[in-house]
């Protein structure tokens, strides 16, 4: 019988997933564990953290001013990691997956990378700028280090979903369309028909992200796939707040940014 792993241990379903993503160190470390309390408190199931990065491939404007804030404020890869157990110690429980482009993991080296990760007790990681055919090595290691790996899956991927399908762990990304994360929303027929394909090739719960930013997207989300990705608009809702961060009303941040979680969640 095989040993679950931690991420599992720590996921309590695998249908009707809400996955947010936040920057670690937007706008600081502290804010970054109390948005992740609240999301937690409003229903997420798994934590997206990601590292922010001076030159990222997917991610849009919105992501890419938040990973600005953090840098600005010192944040790196290791401090990203290393944020973690703090996250546990403030309350949070469910599993969290760091999200890294590959370029700062090849800097560190890919040893020194996953021990960080076996170290700080994260769950599972996400490289969306390694192809899946260059990342045996890496998937390897993940397994060793009681790490899932989690695969992405795009609409021009046609050809080799079954393949991706096959070697996902924790949850499969199923991205939306083609382009940056943050754009418009709504998906067409082609994107419910490819969600479908990849849904009938794989074995661990399907997740869609890219453009879903309203409580309309969600719901259609969740009617064609087993968990919604949300990072853009909660990275605006955290933007709404930075006035009010600055002025040291935290507890009136924290309510809004709730509010705004409540309403894009909903059922």
């Amino acid at each position: 019988m095989l040993t679950k792993t931690s991420f599992q241990g720590k996921l309590s379903k695998t249908e009707n997933l809400f996955i947010p993503f936040v920057v670690a160190g937007d706008p600081s470390p502290e804010y970054t564990i109390e948005f992740a309390l609240r999301l937690q408190e409003q229903g997420a199931d798994v934590l997206e953290l990601g590292v922010p990065y001076s030159d990222p491939l997917a991610d849009g404007p919105t992501i890419q001013r938040a990973a600005k804030r953090a840098l600005n404020a010192g944040m790196s890869l290791r401090k990203a990691i290393q944020l973690v157990p703090e996250l546990r110690r403030h309350g949070v429980e469910i599993p969290v997956v760091i999200f890294t482009y590959y370029n700062p993991v090849l800097q560190i080296g890919h040893q020194n990378f996953f021990n960080l990760l076996e170290e700080n007790g994260v769950e599972g990681v996400l490289i969306p700028d390694l192809p899946f055919e260059e990342s045996e090595e890496v998937r390897n290691m993940a397994v060793e280090k009681d790490v899932e790996f989690i695969s992405l899956v795009a609409p021009n991927s046609d050809t080799r979903i079954q393949q991706i399908a096959e070697h996902a762990r924790g949850f499969l990304y199923c991205v939306s369309s083609l382009g940056v994360t943050g754009g418009s929303s709504g998906m067409s027929a082609e994107a419910l028909t490819f969600i479908k394909k990849v849904k009938e090739h794989s074995q661990v719960p399907v997740a869609v992200g890219f453009g879903i930013s309203t409580n309309e997207d969600v719901k259609l989300v969740r009617e064609h796939a087993d968990g919604v990705i949300i990072g853009s608009k909660i990275i605006r809702l955290i933007e709404d707040e930075l006035e009010v961060i600055e002025k040291g009303q935290q507890e009136e941040a924290l309510e809004s940014f709730t509010k705004g979680i409540q309403e894009l969640v909903r059922d």
